[in-house]
């Protein structure tokens, strides 16, 4: 449970501000059809962070445990500074042609915008680190889904009224002390 509830946290914060929740916003106000559109990043965000839950399971099961401690440390002290960056909205991932319905275009653009963004990396680490991979997959997709689905329905709303540096620091602190615990064995980490 703990892998789920971790997982679930840290990126539905990570997320907040991020391009694929200022990409759930656009698609909104460009198709106005919120039911498809949480379907596409639905499906969309499983296929995705199940191949970087694999990813992470692989990473996890290939070093061994005092490299994969490491590693996993590190990427959390990483992705506690990445947080701090500001997201913005790849051109590529917002613009895919009308080659599908809105629910074919969300799951298209959102799989194009999370490869290689900080909660599919945090997706891999996070698997890594937890040998629990449906756990982590499902709270990484739980995670995505409650800052992404307020984002279709209130998106200019949420946005003028939480503070994205406020949340990012949270997200980062939340990731360095995971880092640090890794690194110095708390628990039963790794």
């Amino acid at each position: 449970m703990e892998a789920f509830f971790i997982s679930t946290g840290v990126v539905a914060l990570g997320e907040m501000g991020d391009k694929t929740q200022l990409l759930a916003m656009m698609l909104a106000a460009r198709f106005r059809r919120p039911l498809p559109i949480i379907g596409g990043i639905l499906v969309a965000t499983l296929a995705n962070h199940a191949l970087a839950g694999l990813v992470g399971d692989w990473v996890a099961h290939t070093l061994g445990p005092e490299l994969l401690r490491w590693v996993i440390g590190l990427s959390f002290i990483a992705m506690a500074g990445w947080m701090l960056i500001p997201d913005k909205i790849d051109a590529d991932a917002a613009t895919t042609r009308q080659r599908f319905d809105v629910f074919g275009t969300t799951v298209v653009a959102f799989f194009l915008a999370e490869m290689g963004d900080k909660t599919q990396i945090a997706t891999v680490a996070l698997a890594a680190h937890y040998s629990a991979l449906a756990a982590v997959v499902a709270g990484t997709t739980l995670g995505m889904m409650l800052a992404n689905v307020p984002a279709v329905f209130l998106g200019d709303t949420i946005a003028k009224k939480v503070s994205m540096t406020l949340v990012h620091a949270i997200a980062a602190a939340i990731f360095a002390a995971l880092g640090v615990m890794t690194l110095l064995n708390v628990g039963d980490l790794v």
